[in-house]
């Protein structure tokens, strides 16, 4: 039996597979490590509502959550929510309006929902959002204007992805967002994530290793794109995705085998089982 306690893994590009699914084998390791006493969590820029499509599988595996990055610290057991930290309201309008300005499509994360427009919901395809085009239609909040739900949920959300048409927009709205009180992470093609200043997945990670009463040496943390390297910046063995990028390749401290070949359960055999 190892020292890790708590196991941490990032969900898209890690945990899931290309397709968007959840392979039998990382499944059962997981369930295994849970068996062992190892509390397995999610590290995710996802929300609540974005994990639906997967509660058979980790009903019962996954007992606590790092959602939003870092925003919001759940117990996927109770559904008790133990931490959750919004964006001030002015600097949500600022971000809201700086991707409309760029025709980016807005996406707002609450600790519950996904909130998109109706109409960016029909051109995730050409901005490189089409895989996850079916989990919007299904489980996203949509409206019909997204600056107008802010203003009516006006300390609801956690999270503002800014999804842009080309790279060119995408460091615009970077130079832009440099002059606000905000954590900024690259996300999927020429994606942004804005989250309050100081959060990130390390800071959900810190807090949950705190409810648990666990050192963060205790912890191992799994992982693939930039979103995941401050959590790396923490952990006691941070372990890179064999599809990772390369500065995560270059910040880990082990690389186990790519998203569709179950890096997953090889973290489990090799670290916890």
């Amino acid at each position: 039996m190892s020292d890790y306690r708590l196991l941490a893994i990032d969900m898209d590009g890690t945990l899931l597979t290309s397709d968007k699914r959840i392979s039998p084998r990382t499944v059962d390791a997981l369930r295994k490590a849970a068996d062992a006493g190892v509390t397995v969590a999610l590290s995710t820029g996802r929300t609540t509502a974005e994990l639906y499509d997967y509660r058979a599988e980790l009903d019962g595996v996954i007992s606590y959550a790092g959602l939003v990055s870092g925003g919001v610290v759940r117990n996927m057991t109770t559904g008790e929510t133990l931490h959750a930290q919004s964006l001030d309201i002015d600097v949500a309008r600022a971000v809201v309006a700086q991707g409309l300005a760029e025709h980016a499509m807005v996406q707002i994360l609450t600790p519950e929902y996904s909130v998109m427009t109706h109409a960016d919901v029909d051109r995730m395809p050409e901005l490189g959002q089409g895989i996850y085009q079916r989990l919007a239609l299904q489980w996203g909040h949509l409206v019909d204007d997204i600056a107008a739900f802010l203003e009516g949920h006006p300390s609801d959300a956690c999270k503002i992805n800014l999804h842009h048409v080309d790279r060119a927009s995408c460091e615009r709205t970077h130079k832009v967002l440099e002059g606000l009180p905000v954590q900024v992470a690259a996300g999927e093609s020429a994606s942004i994530e804005v989250t309050p200043l100081g959060v990130t997945k390390a800071h959900g990670l810190e807090l949950l290793s705190e409810h648990l009463g666990l050192s963060l040496a205790q912890t191992i943390v799994v992982g693939d794109g930039d979103n995941d390297l401050d959590a790396f910046s923490v952990a006691g063995l941070a372990v890179a995705m064999g599809n990772a990028v390369p500065e995560v390749m270059a910040r880990a401290h082990a690389v186990v085998a790519d998203n569709d070949h179950d890096g997953i359960a090889e973290a489990v055999e090799r670290w916890i089982l």
